[in-house]
């Protein structure tokens, strides 16, 4: 007696392009084909463009602001947002160089980026969750704290007396047009996928964003999340502060003025809703090199900072916008 053998489903290539067109039609997908359309689109606009050292300037576009995006994009999936790490990283960059200026050593002057950084993420995240104020409102006052107390610190003045080896962290490269900056970037990058995506910590952090009353009922200490959330943001503040820093070579108390902007681009362009929930880490990464060839391109083509800016915010409301229209288009 001969063993039947079952018929594959006869809807089995329909099931193949179900999913073809689905990984097509992902987020980051699509975003990928807006990366490569404005890389081919900067590479016809100017001849300058291709060069791979000029490529490899363009990093320095985005990179630290990138840095801080990711940190900043698990907050937002948990529902939560800070818009105080721009003011983080000029406090971060006033404390450092206040210790050069008395002539402390490399070590210390690094430490002390990083561990202003935390320090003001975990100011924010007790007043979050122990008083269950809305972030957006407690870093909005927090940003114009942090940065005043840069003025009040630095005034008018300047701190540029850091140790030359202090360079490594914003100007050196570690293998050909690779600098050390889109180095850290991309490991980190690997680190935050891993967090978010593979562990139990990332669960949690999608579980709050989805829905805080049942994560609490499921045994999740949301408030504990919440705050190393904001904790981790900091520190990602500090070290970006720590390589722009070492970039430009001195501090004051301009120092990354604007930039929260252009993170919360970034992140949102990336995937992540506003609203919490979901979001993915390779989205953050995909958006970032957009943002930076956005940028770039414009830079090159001498278009002024002003009108950078309303490029920025325009990408800004139309990403945000974007569901909405379509949910109406549907309808």
């Amino acid at each position: 007696m001969t063993e039947e053998r079952a018929d594959p489903p006869a809807d089995l290539p329909f099931r193949d392009r179900g999913r073809l067109a689905g990984a097509l039609l992902r987020w980051e997908t699509l975003l990928l084909f807006v990366g490569v359309a404005l890389f081919i689109f900067n590479a016809l606009a100017t001849p300058y463009f291709l060069n791979p050292w000029t490529l490899s300037d363009a990093t320095f576009n985005f990179t630290e602001k990138a840095i801080i995006a990711l940190a900043v994009a698990l907050l937002v999936i948990s529902g939560e947002i800070d818009l105080s790490v721009a003011s983080i990283v000029a406090l971060a960059s006033i404390a450092m160089g206040a210790v050069a200026e008395i002539g402390g050593p490399l070590p210390v002057i690094v430490a002390t980026g990083l561990a202003v950084g935390v320090l003001a993420g975990a100011v924010n995240g007790v007043i979050v969750t122990a008083f269950a104020l809305p972030s957006i409102v407690v870093t909005i006052g927090t940003l114009s704290l942090y940065r005043g107390i840069g003025y009040i610190v630095l005034g008018d003045g300047v701190f540029k007396n850091y140790p030359p080896e202090f360079a490594i962290f914003g100007q050196s490269y570690v293998w050909w047009v690779i600098s050390f900056e889109l180095a850290s970037f991309l490991v980190l990058a690997v680190l935050f996928a891993i967090l978010l995506h593979k562990t139990p910590f990332g669960r949690s952090i999608y579980a709050i964003g989805n829905n805080t009353l049942a994560a609490r009922f499921a045994g999740i200490r949301v408030e504990r999340v919440k705050f190393l959330l904001f904790c981790l943001s900091g520190l990602m503040a500090g070290v970006a502060s720590v390589m722009l820093t070492s970039r430009l070579g001195s501090t004051r108390p301009t120092i990354a003025f604007g930039w929260e902007l252009e993170i919360v681009t970034m992140v949102v362009l990336g995937g992540v809703s506003i609203l919490g929930g979901s979001g993915s880490i390779p989205g953050v990464v995909i958006a970032a090199f957009v943002m930076g060839l956005i940028t770039f391109g414009l830079g090159l083509l001498n278009v002024p900072g002003v009108v950078m800016s309303v490029a920025i915010g325009s990408v800004l409301i139309f990403v945000i916008a974007l569901p909405r229209i379509l949910a109406m288009v549907r309808r």
